[in-house]
This record gives C-alpha cells, structure tokens and sequence, in this order.
C-alpha cells in the first residue's frame, strides 16, 4: 500500500524547500560602531530609528532619525509600516533598547538589522554631529 505516489512527493519536497528558503532569508542583528554608522547612512535606503522615549529625543537626536518610542504601546504597529527588504538601523541612550527592538524587527520579518553599539550617549560621547528634533 502506498501513502503517497511519485506526484505527491514531488509537490511535498517543491513545498518544502519553499519553506525552508523562507526560513533561511538571513534575519540577523548586526551590531555597528559609530563609524559604521556613519558609513551606512551613505546609503540613502537605510531606515535610522531612534527607540528613545520623546523626553530623550528633545536633547537631540542622530540627523535624519525617526522617533518610535520602544516603550510606546504603538511601536510594534508604528515600526511595522517600515519597509522590512530595506536596511533598518536602530539606536537607544546606551543599547539596551535598542538590541530588544532588533529582536522585535527580527521576528516581524526585517531582513537588515543594524544595531549601534554603545547608543546615543557613546554617539554624542565621542563628539558625532547632533541634530534637534
């Protein structure tokens, strides 16, 4: 008694190797140095966020930044509208935040995660322009 014949193997196997390609679309968090920043952002495709609460974001912020609050209940519904096949780059005051919101944008499906190590308060630390919001 046979469970499946030749067809049916055939679409199981096309079936799962869509599966798995889908699974294997490379989903990482790259953590990036200030420098690598400044590189990235040579791309005028790349997203910048700033997950920093509004109180945080008024002493000023990296330029060209979108403020979407980590803490806000909206973040998910805000950051979701994105675009996830363009390189996404986020920051917080110190990383914390920051590394939690790659998280979040790793399961939502982004495919560019970039990370900056070290958040704003390095950024500003180590004398990087400024911007006011």
């Amino acid at each position: 008694m046979e469970l499946f014949n030749i067809s049916d193997m055939k679409w199981i196997l096309m079936t799962l190797a869509v599966v798995i390609g889908h699974a294997s679309v490379a989903q990482t968090v790259t953590k990036i140095s200030n420098q690598e920043l400044v590189e990235l952002l040579k791309d005028t495709t790349v997203q910048l966020v700033d997950v920093r609460t509004p109180q945080e974001v008024a002493n000023g912020v990296i330029a060209g930044a979108s403020n979407i609050n980590f803490y806000d209940k909206a973040f998910v519904s805000t950051i979701i509208k994105m675009d996830k096949q363009k390189p996404i780059a986020v920051y917080c005051a110190v990383g914390g935040r920051s590394a939690n919101a790659g998280s979040k944008l790793k399961k939502l499906g982004f495919l560019k995660i970039y990370d900056l190590t070290g958040g704003f308060s390095d950024w500003k630390k180590e004398g990087y322009p400024i911007a006011k919001q």
